[in-house]
């Protein structure tokens, strides 16, 4: 039972981790950009975007979807037929998180000491490595051994941590993808609706 405790402990931080970028932090950046509620955005995307992609746990399988949902939300075309494929292989918030916490485990597990500018590089370090992530089921994981060559872990015990991310990739990596997935739309809808907002207010003082 130790195990599993092991094995749901590391789970519970991963979604925590998760709920925090989806629930706080993009919205605060989506306030920033549109200056009003950000929150009816934030759940429209997650609930038409974030749970498609909760079961597909593939950010290109489900551009589609994507497409469809910016289309619905009557956003401008030339924009979203870029960013929207483009998101789905460079818009990695959930591989980042995935990277660092499974890292951060193994750090811990094996006494490695580590302050707090060693684990702001590796949070710096794994988002530039979740930009080449693929976008497949469980493509963060095998990013994790590049993220563990900073502390010296050798690789037999940082594919040792790629299992353990499989182990627990059902709900991990479904999560992860809901969230690099909806991400997507709402970042591109932000942009979209403070620009036409920038535009209308031009033409009114015009």
């Amino acid at each position: 039972f130790s195990t599993l405790w092991g094995y749901a402990h590391l789970l519970v931080v991963l979604i925590g981790c998760m709920l925090l970028v989806a629930l706080v932090v993009n919205p605060l950046l989506v306030f920033w950009k549109i200056r009003r509620n950000p929150y009816p955005l934030v759940f429209a995307c997650l609930r038409e975007s974030g749970v498609y992609a909760f079961f597909t746990r593939s950010s290109a399988a489900n551009i589609p979807v994507n497409m469809a949902l910016c289309e619905k939300l009557n956003l401008d075309r030339d924009t979203y037929s870029v960013s929207i494929p483009l998101g789905a292989t460079i818009n990695m918030a959930g591989a980042a998180i995935t990277i660092t916490v499974l890292t951060l485990a193994a750090v811990h597990t094996l006494g490695v000491p580590v302050d707090l500018p060693t684990a702001l590089l590796l949070s710096v370090v794994a988002s530039l490595c979740a930009c080449g992530a693929s976008g497949v089921a469980g493509g963060s994981l095998l990013l994790i051994p590049l993220a563990c060559n900073m502390f010296g872990i050798p690789n037999d015990i940082a594919m040792q941590v790629v299992a353990v991310g499989f182990i627990i990739g059902v709900l991990q990596d479904s999560c992860e993808t809901a969230l690099n997935s909806s991400t997507d739309v709402l970042f591109t809808a932000a942009a979209c609706q403070a620009e036409d907002e920038r535009l209308a207010n031009n033409a009114l003082r015009s």
